[in-house]
């Protein structure tokens, strides 16, 4: 019943069909929101104009992302069990950000989440510190969306890995460039449509073979693989790795600046609180899927077959979807995949953009006063750059598993971002020093430890050991990112740091309404 993929890499013309047709429709997006983006507020926020029933669609669409639809599938069919961790992990992350962050974030910042850090605080260090950690997430993020539409368009199309990663790396810089926020939005609506639809289609025609049972064709896995791959322990066998890799994506999901951004798009925070019930749901219902279609590849397709094509198991869910539907069905997968890719890195672009220009040009070397029409020409000029690092990183990458990649930023957001936004927010003594030695910290722990840890020494170095023993470094960089901005803030105090938070509390709960 194994599937072999001697198919994938080579051209078909229904796959390249649907390739333009979603080309083409985003390409319309970004036109019609090129005509009416005109400012920044325009760019960076879509003119606060967007509804909770669209942005609960755009935050699901921006949040399920390559590492969602192709790495969680590829590391349960390649693992088992394990690969839930990551389903059930980045799920659990938004009540956090429901009940914590959704409408303070809205009520406080314009258009990044250091806004809302330096809304009380010394503008300058705290920025700094915040575009640290927010370009270090949005690298490892990138990284992982690089790899998955490389490795996805290489084997459709069977042009280069290096090739197809350049195409998307274009595709993202041109939505940003000309349409903004408004484009990115829709195109994340879209992209949220037809992943739920392709996912749900998918996930029927698995359980059609198996009766509509999930359990027989847990059962299936089973028999064919052993018990094992219905118990913890395939993928992470350390329990402080399984906790630290938890942590990272619940917390992280609260720092991630392309979600964050997400809340300044609509115009309160009533809206934003809404919204973010909305895409609670209907990533829910996604994740939900994602059981099914990794157990249907392992079973179906076969973890040798997979690894075979793709060493990293991203094209578990595309090889599913041609097994069961052919060539035009795996075309149609592939475009949903492709679409999923092309919405989060356009997302991901926006907000590197947003805090080079806003935070680190306009705020910090501007010191608030930039010329007229300069913070949107810097973020076009930051936008390129950004695609350019993204085509190197994904190129730099190849083979690496987009799920865990993604894990990796989650850990620095959960470490930098996350501790100084809800020291800032809920806690009055709060200083400077406090909160930018909290995100500073936090991020050069993580990306240190992740350096020293066996997915960098072992993995891809090769070496006999490594010198941090867990994978993810959450476990020990979110804790000594909240304590080191406690201690510096009690030994580094501001003179009038609570006297300004009592001057924004009543905004942090009520908004300007």
């Amino acid at each position: 019943m194994t599937q072999q993929p001697s198919a994938l890499g080579t051209p078909d013309n229904v796959a390249i069909a649907f390739f333009a047709g979603f080309i083409s429709l985003t390409l319309a997006i970004t036109y019609w929101a090129a005509r009416r983006t005109r400012s920044t507020e325009d760019f960076y926020a879509a003119g606060r104009s967007v509804t909770a029933g669209q942005n609960g669609f755009a935050l699901a669409g921006d949040y399920m992302s390559a590492a969602s639809f192709l790495g969680i599938a590829g590391l349960v069919s390649t693992s088992g069990f394990d690969g839930l961790i990551y389903s059930t992990g980045w799920l659990v992350g938004w009540p956090v950000v429901l009940f914590l962050v959704a409408e303070p974030l809205r009520n406080l910042g314009r258009y990044t989440f250091a806004d809302v850090v330096a809304a009380r605080l010394n503008p300058v260090p705290v920025r700094i510190a915040a575009a640290s950690g927010t370009l270090a997430t949005i690298a490892f993020y990138l990284i992982a969306q690089m790899v998955g539409a490389g490795g996805l368009i290489r084997l459709l199309f069977g042009i280069p890995y290096e090739t197809a990663v350049i195409i998307v790396g274009i595709a993202m810089m041109a939505y940003v460039l000309f349409g903004g926020m408004l484009a990115t939005t829709w195109v994340q609506i879209v992209k949220a449509f037809l992943l739920l639809g392709g996912a749900a289609t998918l996930a029927l025609l698995v359980l059609s073979r198996f009766g509509f049972d999930p359990r027989v064709l847990f059962a299936a896995a089973a028999t064919k693989y052993g018990a094992g791959v219905l118990a913890p322990g395939k993928l992470v066998s350390n329990p402080l790795d399984t906790i630290s890799l938890g942590l990272a994506l619940m917390f992280g999901t609260a720092g991630l600046p392309h979600i964050l951004m997400r809340f300044y798009t609509v115009p309160d925070a009533r809206t934003a609180r809404r919204s973010v019930f909305i895409a609670t749901g209907l990533i829910g219902m996604f994740y939900l899927m994602t059981f099914v279609l990794g157990f249907g590849a392992m079973v179906l397709v076969g973890p040798a077959a997979i690894k075979a094509v793709d060493a990293g198991g991203n094209m578990a869910a595309p090889m599913l979807a041609e097994l069961l539907g052919g060539r035009p069905f795996l075309g149609f997968i592939a475009a949903v995949a492709f679409a999923t890719i092309l919405a989060v890195v356009a997302g991901l672009a926006l907000s590197g953009a947003a805090t080079i220009s806003h935070d680190l040009w306009s705020s910090v070397v501007r010191k608030g006063s930039p010329k007229p029409g300069e913070e949107l020409r810097v973020a076009r000029v930051a936008t390129i750059a950004l695609a350019s690092i993204a085509i190197l990183l994904g190129i730099a990458f190849k083979g690496q598993n987009v799920a865990f990649m993604v894990g990796l930023a989650f850990a620095i957001a959960a470490s930098s971002n996350f501790p100084a936004l809800v020291l800032s927010v809920f806690w009055r003594r709060t200083s400077t020093a406090g909160a930018a030695a909290s995100m500073g910290l936090g991020a050069l722990s993580t990306l240190t430890l992740i350096a020293l840890s066996p997915a960098v020494q072992i993995d891809l170095l090769h070496h006999a050991a490594a010198i941090f023993p867990l994978k993810n470094p959450a476990i020990v960089t979110i804790p000594l990112s909240f304590l080191v901005g406690i201690v510096v803030s009690l030994l580094a105090p501001d003179a009038d740091s609570a006297a300004r938070y009592a001057a924004i509390e009543t905004r942090i709960l009520l908004g300007n309404q």
